[in-house]
């Protein structure tokens, strides 16, 4: 069943995308997000002034530092989308350190580092971004493991 909701400049118009209610705009973030089973989903973090009504890509030129799978395919999305050669994924970690500009992605169950963005100059407030993608039914279950460490 489709609902309609009243359109409000933080609501994403285009895609199935959400960010977490809690922004960072210093110290260092972790949060595990499960995607088991999802055949299609998006993670990582965003900065505040997205664009929410457009149908850009994600990249950090547009605001996201993310990686997601669709088709099959894991991929990173930097401003020049890299392909990413992974097992099949159960539960990822996305950890953020604010004042160093990085971003970093792990497969929790084995420790192995996904991917990472480095030199990244944030200027704003991040909030988590999530995407399950509308494909499947399968949810994205997030575990905040540790809100903020100094």
């Amino acid at each position: 069943m489709r609902r309609t909701v009243r359109d409000n400049p933080e609501r994403f118009s285009y895609h199935h995308n959400v960010l977490g209610l809690q922004s960072f705009s210093s110290g260092r973030f972790y949060c595990e997000v499960q995607v088991k089973e999802k055949t299609t989903w998006d993670l990582g973090v965003a900065r505040e002034s997205i664009d929410r009504k457009g149908k850009g890509p994600l990249s950090p030129q547009q605001g996201y530092w993310a990686i997601g799978l669709k088709n099959g395919e894991y991929t990173a999305h930097d401003d020049d989308p890299d392909e990413l050669s992974v097992g099949d994924l159960e539960k990822v970690g996305v950890f953020v350190d604010y004042e160093e500009g990085l971003v970093s992605f792990y497969d929790v169950d084995d420790g192995d580092l996904i991917y990472s963005f480095t030199d990244c100059s944030f200027t704003e407030k991040l909030y988590p971004f999530f995407s399950p993608g509308g494909i499947n039914s399968s949810p994205l279950i997030i575990t905040p493991v540790s809100q903020s460490v100094e």
